[in-house]
């Protein structure tokens, strides 16, 4: 018996090492972690339960059959996270690259059968070079298996992808299925071909980085909805959000203990809207005295800066943050920010999480780049998110109001549960100073007689009590009540049951 422990152990010793200590050098080296280092780190100590460790690939072509590594490039299994279960896939560059095989796909859907049986989150970390070349079709069958079950734990659970590493081909298209996709900077790189390829095809010159690395993703392209220094800070962020996020759709928002009351007055935000009604403020000031210890998690911070979104707590319970931002385009709903936020939105109506919205926004961004870039559909997908959602709506008018943009943002009429205003709050079709322009065109020769014009437009409409006198506002609160408001609103909501006439699914103007 104890020559069999010890072949057991010596063999698992085999596995552990991957492609071997010079590899696992080189990984450190580069400034990463190895698979087993990430998955220790970003799990409770102790509770990884790693499987298949000794599955091996089977083919024989090209040389493979000489070339057999225990695990097989990918490190798979389960563990806890602040106690709560979690399934976790880490690719190991160490071995074969990280690439894709068949059997290094069957460990990972078997995580994902698992992950969805157990109605547990899964979370992908991903450092690979993309299909083994060497298995050709094999591979590539791999990965549809792998796509087609992020498919279906959409909406049902959690998916959350790490980029640690190189991420091509096949293997960027399952992180682009799933929630959430972060990124490591400076040493993580999303493509669907790399620059080679791109220099044969289309004969431009680029680095991995300008391609598809962390500053392009979470700036540009809104791939990755946020980006770390470092593996560690990466691991820690991610323990984080978990403790956001719901473990499926059927289980509710966690709730923890929170030492912040949930009733405390915050008299600062009576001064945070500035007198002069075209100045900015900043909009993350309100949520982060909103939101419980002012512990604030956003997503997507570096791509469309006008709106803001981001996973906050009151009364110990999760709650989305939706905003927008008055000091990044005066707060303007363009494409990008109605495609970030009408993501985001989304997200939370899939796993009952209340959406908190508070809105000052002048309406959509004019303009042809705007127009041609489908500016319609965009802003319509936002309209859409939050009219389907059915989970309970706050909102809060801080200043502006106004137009289409008015409607969208979560307002009565898309079955916005309770809405509160400001008494800065503007609401109407647009400013003063348009409107009165428009209905007294024939006086625009007389600076006086249009300057009084623009005056009577403003004392009508410039407030929120038109809207208040309709019941499109519910209450006109006073800045400084309205994290207990929202708390209030939010505690009454919490058994709130509505229900959308069925149907296969929507056609959401994608």
């Amino acid at each position: 018996m104890k020559e069999i422990l010890e072949q057991l152990e010596a063999r698992r010793a085999v596995a552990r090492v991957g492609g071997g200590e010079r590899r696992i050098e080189s990984q450190h080296k580069r400034g990463k972690l190895t698979a087993r280092e990430r998955i220790d780190l970003f799990l409770d100590e102790g509770s990884f339960e790693e499987f298949d460790m000794f599955v091996e690939h089977r083919c024989t072509e090209f040389g493979m059959d000489q070339s057999k590594i225990p695990g097989d490039g990918v490190v798979t299994g389960w563990g806890t996270v602040n106690g709560r279960t979690v399934f976790v896939f880490a690719k190991d560059f160490t071995v074969f690259g990280g690439s894709l095989s068949e059997t290094h796909a069957q460990k990972i859907t078997k995580i994902q059968d698992m992950a969805l049986k157990n109605r547990a989150p899964v979370i992908g970390l991903f450092d690979a070079g993309g299909a083994r070349i060497q298995e050709g079709v094999a591979a590539l069958g791999g990965y549809g298996e792998v796509f087609q079950r992020n498919v279906m734990a959409s909406g049902v659970i959690p998916q959350i992808s790490v980029i640690m590493g190189p991420c091509a081909g096949g293997d960027v298209y399952s992180p682009a299925m799933t929630d959430f996709i972060f990124m490591v900077r400076d040493t993580s790189y999303m493509f669907v071909t790399g620059p080679d390829v791109v220099k044969t095809v289309t004969n431009e010159t680029v680095t991995a980085e300008e391609l598809g690395g962390a500053s392009v993703h979470t700036v540009k392209s809104s791939i990755s909805d946020g980006a770390y220094d470092n593996d560690v800070e990466a691991l820690i962020q991610m323990r984080r959000l978990m403790d956001f996020l719901p473990a499926n759709n059927e289980e509710g928002v966690p709730e923890l203990p929170s030492f912040d009351d949930p009733e405390r007055i915050e008299a600062s935000l009576d001064t945070l809207i500035p007198d002069n009604p075209n100045k900015p403020y900043d909009i993350k000031e309100l949520i982060t005295k909103v939101a419980d210890e002012g512990d604030f998690f956003e997503i997507q911070a570096a791509f469309a800066g006008n709106i803001v979104t981001g996973f906050g707590r009151v009364a110990g319970r999760t709650v989305g943050f939706v905003a927008n931002q008055p000091m990044v385009l005066a707060g303007v709903l363009d494409s990008d920010a109605s495609r970030k936020a009408a993501r985001f939105v989304r997200f939370c109506d899939c796993f009952s999480i209340p959406i908190v919205t508070f809105v000052d926004v002048p309406g959509f961004l004019p303009g042809t780049a705007q127009e041609y870039g489908g500016l319609i559909k965009h802003g319509a997908k936002l309209l859409f998110a939050y009219a389907e959602a059915t989970v309970p709506k706050v909102t809060v008018i801080t200043r502006k109001a106004y137009g289409g943009a008015y409607d969208v943002m979560a307002s009565k009429h898309l079955r916005g549960d309770v809405n509160y205003a400001w008494p800065t709050a503007e609401i109407a079709v647009m400013g003063p100073k348009g409107a009165a322009e428009i209905l007294y065109r024939a006086e625009l020769d007389d600076p006086e007689k249009i300057a009084g014009r623009i005056q009577d437009y403003t004392d009508r409409f410039a407030n929120p009590f038109v809207a208040a006198e309709r019941g499109y506002i519910d209450e006109v609160i006073m800045p400084q009540s309205t994290r207990k408001r929202i708390s209030r609103a939010l505690d009454m909501l919490r058994n709130k049951h509505l229900e959308n006439p069925w149907k296969k699914h929507d056609n959401i103007p994608l």
